[in-house]
């Protein structure tokens, strides 16, 4: 198997640790021991070291800037940053101004964390969904998810490449290549395709070039790239977050979710985001729903006496993978889990309505989010959007765009068509899916693998997806948390808990007892190739 050159070998082999295994920091003084410190850590850590005045926001947020330029775009090129924040170190040295006068805004005070790139942001960044139309649309106000996110005092460093429009654009296209940012490599094994669409979202957290990340999922953009990159995402609910500020696929599915290397730090993340958006009226369900804090649902005995479905009809498609689950299912149940298969409805019940139903939406929010950015693009709705990219070198160099001039013959969201399909799919999904399932067995969650590990990126003929289960819950709008299920040689491969609306709760609980039954959490070691 080969590997980096030794130069690069030298930079990368960096303890793997994290500050609860070391002693402590004090004396640290430079950017490369700090650069080195930080790989793995947790929030909580970090936090505990601002308090004890081990090292400042500053000498963080400089370090995580350090590490990007060495890893992301030198070193193995991982190409998972599309662009830097300007005024990161002067964020930071705010937030430090705060600390030595004994203010800590919330739980993510001093926290790098990095967006995927549909999310706006009312700064120096632009917000571009990875599309060259976009590439100097930079929008008057942040979304309503980044001002929770500053409140609670995190640091927006950066914002991360994707595939192309959320991957909405092509029947054949390369998850993690966009006109704006190239593509983005699995750091696991470089030629490896890292997933998406919230490709660089995972990547940067897996490489430890940020403490997390905010990615976005209408149907398994979240999850399918954890489980390519060994971490933790959580899909919630649709309406548990909003969605007000991001560029946009569908109204019924979309929600941003955080993407860390821990349940402990996922949960943090969504805790610091939750709130009513009197622009997003999905949010309104969440009242009396969301919580501030999930860290109370970190409890190692989560799994105890909960009653699991294990979905019968979601693996096959890999035997190293099914081995794994086979795994999981034993760990779950010695640590107290009630373990039983259960039947889910057959994808041809919503696969296609599902395609259709994204169509008419994409059309109607895209069409909505294009026309509000006025003279910050040179395109005012899909039709204009075609055009130009048919004009455009880098646009169509390696995939059409069929998705985009089928969505654009579309008609509106009154249409019988689009009401039939939307209709068909919560009937499926919900009624006869999640909710069946889970009353009928008398369950507290669904078990499935979330993914095969990942495929060679190809550039011509586009991915090479085995399988997933992301569709029942994406569809549904109901939660999903996928979390590191262990090893195919040096791929990552990840687990999905999944269940009622609003159950995010107990999912937190039975996701993170098996996470920390297991710690199956690996940093990458950025191979050039495998012989897989």
């Amino acid at each position: 198997m080969k590997k980096l050159s030794f130069r690069i070998i030298v930079f990368l082999v960096i303890p793997v640790m994290s500050m609860s295994e070391c002693t402590s920091p004090k004396g640290i003084n430079t950017s490369d021991d700090l650069n080195r410190w930080l790989i793995e850590m947790t929030i909580q850590e970090l936090q505990q070291g601002y308090r004890n005045n081990d090292y400042s926001v500053v000498d963080v947020v400089t370090a995580y800037l350090d590490r990007i330029a060495a890893i992301d775009k030198t070193g193995p090129e991982l190409n998972s940053i599309i662009q830097i924040n300007p005024d990161a170190l002067l964020i930071a040295e705010e937030l430090d101004k705060e600390i030595a006068e004994g203010k800590f805004r919330g739980p993510l005070h001093g926290v790098p964390v990095i967006l995927k790139d549909n999310i706006d942001t009312g700064d120096k960044m632009p917000t571009t969904a990875g599309a060259t139309v976009l590439r100097n649309s930079y929008a008057a106000n942040d979304s309503y998810i980044v001002k929770k996110l500053r409140e609670a005092g995190a640091v927006i460093i950066a914002k991360a490449n994707l595939s192309e429009w959320a991957n909405f654009r092509a029947y054949v296209s390369s998850s993690g290549w966009s006109g704006v940012g190239g593509h983005t490599r699995n750091p696991y094994v470089l030629d490896r395709n890292p997933c998406g669409s919230s490709s660089g979202s995972a990547v940067a957290v897996a490489a430890n070039l940020c403490m997390a990340a905010i990615g976005t999922e209408t149907d398994g953009s979240i999850v399918c790239p954890s489980n390519a990159n060994g971490v933790v995402g959580i899909k919630p609910t649709v309406g548990l977050l909003s969605r007000t500020g991001i560029i946009p696929i569908s109204y019924t599915q979309d929600t941003p979710g955080p993407i860390a290397r821990t349940v402990g730090d996922a949960a943090i993340c969504l805790g610091a985001m939750t709130g009513i958006d009197p622009s997003d009226d999905k949010t309104m369900a969440s009242e009396e729903k969301y919580q501030t804090d999930y860290t109370k649902f970190l409890k190692a005995d989560g799994l105890n006496g909960k009653r699991i479905g294990i979905l019968k009809n979601a693996g096959g498609y890999s035997d190293k993978v099914d081995t794994l689950m086979f795994r999981a299912i034993r760990e779950m149940a010695a640590i107290g889990a009630e373990l039983i298969e259960v039947d889910a409805p057959s994808k041809k019940e919503y696969e296609s309505a599902e395609f259709q139903v994204l169509l008419y939406e994409f059309k109607d929010g895209l069409n909505r989010y294009l026309a509000s950015l006025a003279d910050k693009a040179p395109v005012r709705n899909i039709k204009e959007l075609i055009e130009f990219n048919k004009k455009d070198t880098v646009e169509m160099r390696y995939f059409d765009q069929k998705i985009l001039i089928e969505a654009d013959s579309k008609g509106d969201l009154n249409s019988p068509e689009y009401l039939s399909m939307l209709e068909k799919c919560r009937r499926a999904t919900r009624d006869e899916g999640i909710d069946k399932i889970m009353n009928s067995n008398r369950l507290d969650a669904i078990i499935a693998p979330t993914g095969s590990p990942a495929w060679k990126t190809d550039l011509l003929n586009g991915d090479h997806f085995v399988g997933g289960s992301s569709s029942l819950a994406a569809i549904s709008g109901y939660p999903a948390i996928s979390v590191p299920m262990g090893f195919v040689d040096d791929l990552p491969v990840g687990i999905t808990f999944f269940g009622r609306a609003w159950s995010e709760p107990v999912l937190i609980e039975i996701a993170y007892s098996y996470e920390q039954a297991t710690r199956h959490r690996k940093a990458p070691l950025f191979h050039l190739t495998d012989e897989i």
